[in-house]
This record gives structure tokens, sequence and C-alpha cells, in this order.
């Protein structure tokens, strides 16, 4: 009798066991469900999100062509695409309201020359490539005066015409005296002043 009653105290202590195990391990994993779970789901709708989005953004045409650098249209400025004769007529219009008026293109234009400010007679060989004035060491012009942006103003080609834009300067960029505030034609000749310094585009 001693037997079963030992035999029985064993097998209940071993249930008790099982039973208390089985325990802490529906806690611990209620613990880290509550702890990870949301992270987990959250996670997950994320991604669903992502891959719902890409499936319905527009994809775009792969290319590996370099996309040609224009100058900003102003108001009255044909775009690239337009005809080359159109494109006169338009810049003609621009920079008559502006107070030019058509003379000798420099489109043939070669050089910079700097005819007044702290680097006066100094020269700058022109390419096809626009050529950036302003403050900035990344300038193809550098200007360091006090009343020169950081970014002031741009010289580019457009067509064999050489045009001036203002890169929203803080005391603007001039043309033979007027402010330009769209891209205007620039003559051999024309006098450009960035801040304190004058230059003017010769063959």
């Amino acid at each position: 009798m001693g037997d079963v009653s030992e035999l029985t105290l064993l097998l209940l202590r071993i249930f008790f066991i099982i039973l208390l195990w089985g325990f802490l391990f529906a806690l611990i994993y209620a613990i880290r469900s509550d702890l990870f779970g949301g992270a987990v789901r959250k996670l997950a709708k994320e991604g669903r999100d992502d891959r719902q989005k890409r499936q319905k953004s527009p994809r775009l045409p792969f290319t590996t062509e370099a996309q040609p650098v224009v100058p900003a249209a102003g108001p009255g400025l044909a775009t690239p695409s337009a005809r080359p004769d159109a494109v006169t007529e338009q810049v003609s219009a621009v920079g008559a309201g502006a107070g030019w008026k058509p003379g000798a293109p420099a489109g043939a234009a070669a050089r910079l020359v700097i005819t007044s400010g702290p680097k006066t007679g100094q020269e700058l060989p022109l390419g096809r490539d626009p050529l950036t004035i302003g403050r900035s060491s990344d300038s193809g012009l550098v200007i360091r005066d006090e009343y020169t942006s950081t970014h002031h103003a741009r010289l580019m080609l457009w067509g064999e015409q050489w045009m001036l834009q203002d890169l929203d300067s803080t005391n603007g960029t001039f043309l033979d005296g007027a402010r330009v505030t769209v891209p205007t034609p620039v003559d051999f000749g024309a006098t450009i002043r960035v801040g304190t310094t004058t230059f003017e585009l010769r063959a």
C-alpha cells in the first residue's frame, strides 16, 4: 500500500511539474506576442503597402542618354524644341522689352574680358558650355564681393546666340545698365555688370 502511495505522489509531482512548465511557456509566448507581435504585423503591412504603391506607380522608361541642359524659359521665350526662326523672333521680342536693340550677335564670342573691378584686364575663354558667375568656388567666373550672390548669373548659348540669365540674385544682373529679369541676348561690346565687376564678350 505504501508503494502505491509513493507511486501516486511521484506521478502527481511529475504532472504538476509538466503543468508548471506549460504555464511558463504559455506566459512567455503571451508576453512575446504583446511585445513583438504588433511590430511584426506593422512591418508586414508596410511591406504590402510599399508593394502596392510600386505596382500602382507608372514606370518610366529607362534611358542612359544624357538630357541637354537648356536655359529656363522666361515669359515669351520659346522652348528649345521651337523652330530656329521662331526662337530668333521671340528672343528679339524679349530683348526689345528689356531695351535691347539688334546688333552684332555674340554667338561667335571666344572670350570674356573683365573691363572693371578687382580682376580688370583678365580674360576667360568661352566654349559652348554654360558659364556660371558668382561667389561660389565652383563658378566658372568667381567674383567675391559683398554685392555678388553665391550663384549670381549665367551665360549660355541659345542656338548661336549668347544669353544672359540672372539666377535670382539679391542685387541683380545688369546688361548695358538695364536689369536682366529674363534670359536676354548679349551682343559684342555690351557691358555686363555683376556686383562691382563689369565685363563684355569679344571675338
